[in-house]
């Protein structure tokens, strides 16, 4: 089911509060916004929508035989990827950068927020169909910037076809596949990379794909690996810093 209202101030922020009401919510179930007041993104970033954009949450009720929960990001982002790539397929730039956007080129095209509530994770998702919001010190696009043109409406059920099937593999396990499926449209290796880090601050170094949890990994000149778990990937000499 795809619920779709007028305006709200996050479709994030509205699941979890039905959540924290005790309302149970299905797999597969989304919310979708034609606006929202107080859309945001990760670090509690300001994102702001645009009318014709797709702005929708759904959830994912996680389980004990599951993957780490942080590995969700990935496979909404690959799921994401496949169906703008359907859509879109002569935009040959397209790739995902960790952990939650999807590129064209240095342009930010679509985000990806995950939020947790107890045993249910929280997916957040905004893609710039019909425009692109102008934000500080970051480059955007939008599908129409390229000549596409698809409705909203047709998107949300084509994301959630792709996104329910690529959940569903991770539940059964198939996630070591869907991490090689990632990699395969991700950032190439050997990308030169900076990271604003949360543990050791600002380092540079090749982006080197990600391990068997989704830990972003980068090298550094020395040739040593650093495991990056929390921070910003940006590609060095691109003015679209903090993407």
């Amino acid at each position: 089911m795809i619920e779709t209202v007028a305006e709200i101030s996050s479709t994030n922020g509205a699941l979890l509060a039905r959540l924290g009401g005790g309302g149970a919510l299905a797999e597969g179930d989304w919310l979708v916004a034609d606006r929202q007041s107080a859309g945001r993104g990760r670090a509690g970033r300001a994102w702001s929508d645009g009318f014709g954009n797709f702005m929708g949450s759904t959830v994912v009720n996680l389980r004990g035989s599951d993957p780490l929960p942080q590995t969700l990001a990935l496979v909404a982002g690959l799921a994401l990827h496949e169906t703008v790539q359907v859509i879109a397929p002569t935009l040959t730039d397209l790739c995902l950068k960790w952990p939650n956007d999807l590129l064209v080129g240095e342009a930010k095209l679509a985000g990806i927020l995950l939020e947790r509530q107890r045993d249910t994770v929280v997916v957040g998702i905004g893609v710039n169909l019909a425009q692109a919001p102008q934000v500080a010190d970051r480059v955007t696009a939008s599908l129409r910037d390229f000549g596409i043109d698809i409705s909203r409406d047709q998107f949300a059920v084509d994301l959630a076809a792709r996104l329910s099937d690529a959940v569903d593999r991770w539940h059964f396990g198939e996630w070591p596949l869907l991490r090689q499926q990632w990699i395969a449209r991700a950032l190439p290796t050997g990308t030169l990379v900076s990271v604003n880090d949360s543990d050791h601050g600002k380092i540079m170094g090749a982006f080197a794909g990600i391990d068997d949890d989704g830990v972003a990994l980068l090298r550094l000149a020395d040739g040593a690996v650093r495991a990056i778990h929390a921070g910003d990937i940006d590609m060095v000499g691109s003015h679209a810093s903090g993407r």
